[in-house]
């Protein structure tokens, strides 16, 4: 298969299991088959030389314009973004489902995604740390109309003393 971009012979890797096409003596461009770019697109997803190379690869300035064809189904493949990242976009192919990314774009992806779940996480934690300080909240808001009658009970099981200035 040729790389949609730069039209050099693409390269088929193994990224831990999963295959991806490498433009290794060109635009250094990744082809994903169907569903095959959710499964590495997390930092802790997938391993290998071949993926390390692919990561080292820096992010390239490309043309918003730009329209290219599927490798596989020769028609003009769709420019979006990649599940809501804004800094990234994606050339999908909406016949067979296959993608192409740029070179360096697998890094931004998975850069980003760690940094969503890691933001999603500290909203997760927050959360929970709201929903413990309001039941704290709703404690002491109970307290008061507890206090008197807790506040007699400890006073009434002191011995009482007499004072000095009472005599």
């Amino acid at each position: 298969m040729n790389c949609p971009v730069c039209g050099k012979e693409m390269v088929e890797e193994d990224f831990g299991g999963i295959k991806v096409d490498v433009c290794k003596d060109g635009c250094k461009g990744l082809w994903f088959d169907m569903l095959q770019l959710p499964k590495l697109d997390e930092d802790h997803k997938g391993f290998g030389e071949s993926l390390e190379e692919a990561l080292k690869h820096p992010r390239v300035a490309v043309e918003s314009q730009r329209s290219i064809k599927c490798p596989k189904c020769n028609i003009p493949m769709q420019s979006h973004e990649y599940k809501r990242l804004k800094d990234v976009d994606i050339d999908e192919c909406y016949k067979c489902g296959g993608v192409f990314l740029d070179a360096g774009k697998l890094k931004a992806i998975r850069d980003s995604m760690s940094f969503a779940k890691i933001h999603r996480k500290i909203k997760e934690d927050q959360l929970k740390k709201s929903e413990e300080f309001e039941a704290a909240v709703k404690t002491l808001e109970m307290t008061p109309h507890k206090m008197p009658s807790a506040l007699f009970k400890f006073l009434s099981l002191r011995p009482f003393r007499k004072r000095n200035w009472d005599k």
